[in-house]
């Protein structure tokens, strides 16, 4: 194989970091990155060498591999990419990418069928698909829901690390209804995916150390923080979203039954693709059935249910009949008799 595991693992670190433009990068940077990346996928701990790191940007920037990457220098000291839209991973995949994208499929297909490996066989499906569309040049067969201007999911692989790492990020935020960002360290716990959007649960360093839920999407800034890591001791991950629909909700919150009925004609969507795991069929007639889950009150709930129209009534529990009442009359009332 021309381009080895560990070189492909070097240029996508490189790639990474030349694409983060909040850090000025220098070479020692680029070399600490890439040695990091091949401890933490290969084990291997004897760290690169600066020829070796030089070596991999000229190998970028030439058409050996189908880069050409616009790799320059500021300052005679910082590193980054001339054009900042670029990315190797925009590049078409060259036949080194190829064979290994063929040697993960034939690994992972090997765990389809296992039911604790389940989740596997959706990436199994899309890696399959890649690789068929780019060998025979074919438009794919598979048309998987995506958002491809999606902001945010640069900091993905940045937090999965620090998680695993257990270590601090010093994050710059702004949520919607905020007037201005905020800075602040931040120890992550669980990346968290909804509705295509990305968030991470886990504890600010402020005073009182509130747990929060931040999107990817309005974090401008992460770099990693010497501060202590604060572990988590109260939280469950693997349960702790199993009573909510979406992402909104604070740890003392409780859950409630919700009951509500829908139409004959939308129940059958509501059976084939249940709103929460804990759906259940209470009664049915002629004009409808009644369903309950169990879940917390929150914003994406009542959004999920109001997204059914006249198709859903909502019957209980009474504070969000109310509320969807509430949302109910603000919608007529945009439609005016002016309208």
């Amino acid at each position: 194989m021309p381009v080895n595991r560990n070189a492909l693992i070097r240029y996508r670190t490189i790639d990474q970091c030349l694409q983060n433009r909040f850090k000025k990068w220098t070479l020692d940077d680029l070399i600490e990155a890439c040695s990091d990346a091949l401890y933490e996928y290969q084990g291997i701990d004897t760290g690169v060498s600066r020829r070796t790191v030089q070596a991999d940007m000229e190998m970028m920037r030439s058409n050996k591999l189908g880069y050409e990457a616009p790799i320059v220098v500021v300052d005679k000291k910082y590193y980054t990419y001339g054009d900042k839209n670029y990315s190797i991973t925009n590049s078409p995949l060259n036949q080194q990418d190829m064979q290994v994208l063929n040697e993960v499929s034939g690994l992972l297909k090997q765990f389809k069928g296992f039911n604790h490996f389940s989740d596997l066989n959706e990436m199994v499906s899309k890696l399959e698909d890649k690789i068929y569309t780019q060998k025979t040049h074919s438009p794919p067969v598979i048309d998987f829901e995506k958002n491809d201007n999606l902001k945010g999911l640069e900091w993905i692989e940045v937090i999965r690390k620090a998680i695993v790492a257990k270590r601090t990020l010093c994050v710059t935020y702004q949520s919607f209804k905020a007037r201005e960002a905020s800075t602040f360290c931040f120890s992550g716990y669980l990346l968290k995916e909804y509705r295509n959007r990305w968030f991470v649960l886990g504890r600010s360093h402020q005073r009182h150390g509130p747990l929060l839920t931040l999107a990817l999407d309005r974090i401008q800034t992460v770099e990693e923080h010497a501060d202590d890591y604060r572990e988590n001791t109260e939280l469950n991950l693997s349960t702790y979203y199993n009573d909510v629909l979406g992402v909104t909700k604070s740890p003392n919150q409780r859950d409630c039954e919700v009951v509500f009925w829908i139409d004959a004609a939308n129940a059958p969507y509501v059976i084939t693709k249940p709103l929460h795991h804990t759906q259940k069929l209470l009664s049915e007639d002629e004009t409808g059935k009644i369903f309950s889950i169990r879940v917390i009150l929150n914003f994406e709930l009542e959004r999920e249910l109001l997204g059914f129209g006249a198709k859903m009534r909502v019957l209980g529990p009474r504070i969000l009949v109310k509320q969807i009442k509430e949302q109910l009359t603000k919608t007529i009332e945009n439609y005016g008799s002016d309208n």
